[in-house]
C-alpha cells in the first residue's frame, strides 16, 4: 500500500520517465513482506538500457527492473535506498521521508 505521495509528484515522474530521464519518487509504503521499510523508492526510465547502465553502478541487475507498464523502474528499500539517494543528492526526498 503506497502513501504521501501528491498527484502532482506522480504525474511529473511519469512525465520524467517517458521522457528518458532518470526520475526518483519516494513515498510511504506498507509491505508485510519487507518489516522494517517504510518508504520505497521508484528509480525510472523508459530507456531500459540507460534505466540498467545506472543501477549497474549501483550493483542492481537488469533482471531487477520492473518492467510496469510504460514506467520501468527499480525498487530501492532500506540501507541500499538511503545510500543510492545520498549518492544522487535527492536531499529533498532524503529529508521529507527522515531517511537521514
Amino acid at each position: 500500500m503506497a502513501f504521501g505521495l501528491k498527484r502532482d509528484e506522480l504525474r511529473q515522474w511519469k512525465m520524467d520517465v517517458e521522457n528518458g530521464d532518470i526520475a526518483f519518487l519516494t513515498h510511504y509504503w506498507i509491505d508485510s513482506r519487507f518489516p522494517g521499510c517504510d518508504t520505497v523508492t521508484k528509480v525510472g526510465c523508459s530507456d531500459i538500457e540507460k534505466l540498467a547502465l545506472w543501477g549497474s553502478h549501483y550493483g542492481l541487475l537488469r533482471e531487477w527492473i520492473h518492467l510496469d507498464k510504460c514506467y520501468p523502474h527499480f525498487d530501492l528499500l532500506g540501507n541500499r535506498q538511503k545510500e543510492i539517494l545520498i549518492a544522487e543528492e535527492q536531499w529533498n526526498q532524503l529529508h521529507r521521508f527522515k531517511l537521514v
